[in-house]
């Protein structure tokens, strides 16, 4: 199973800020969100993941390099505009990444062991495509396979959305654990407080 990791957003919800830094660079408990999310990826036994960027991608792709620091075999593919999560995936798949796919948001913190779990789950459940939740609420991780992908290009928008994608197919729901993500400029200081005192 190939990873695919959406860096491309512009996180308009933490401006001014990202302005001036893409939001998977700024730091949880003072590591780099994309870089722990980097680490978590080689600790659950993925090896390679490309990581679709857009938004002050130099930064990002300065940050992981070739992903060897992190663990992984990491390449990079542009996305020219914010056009939605499956726009990037779309991005991965013209560069010649094929289903099945993890796809998981590069501004996000799981729980330790939940995305190797999560693949373990998506792959025995046999459905064509698979969304994380932790209590009700959905998270930036997919699962998709070949019927889900081939849809992509068909989608309305922009934006184009994976959630679009999976109407009418069997959607796998599987719970994972608490999650930690940066949504406006007070969750730098929250989630960055406790490693700081």
């Amino acid at each position: 199973m190939h990873v695919v990791v959406m860096a491309a957003g512009e996180g308009r919800r933490l401006r001014p800020i990202t302005a001036r830094w893409p939001k998977p660079v700024l730091p949880i408990e003072g590591r780099p969100v994309i870089g722990s999310l980097a680490r978590e990826l080689a600790a659950s036994g993925f090896g390679a993941a490309t990581v679709v960027t857009g938004h002050l991608a130099e930064q990002v792709e300065a940050l992981l390099g070739d992903g060897s620091a992190f663990g992984l075999k990491l390449r990079y593919v542009r996305q020219p505009r914010p056009d939605g999560s499956a726009d990037a995936v779309r991005c991965a798949l013209d560069a010649g990444v094929e289903p099945p796919l993890l796809v998981v948001g590069a501004d996000t913190l799981f729980t330790r062991g939940d995305l190797g779990r999560f693949a373990a789950a998506f792959e025995a459940s046999g459905a064509p495509a698979a969304l994380a939740h932790h209590a009700g609420d959905p998270l930036p991780l997919w699962g998709l396979t070949a019927p889900v992908t081939s849809r992509l290009a068909d989608l309305p928008g922009p934006p184009y959305e994976l959630l679009d994608a999976v109407r009418g197919l069997a959607l796998e729901e599987i719970a994972i654990g608490k999650t930690r993500d940066l949504t406006d400029p007070l969750d730098l200081v929250e989630e960055n407080f406790p490693y700081l005192s």
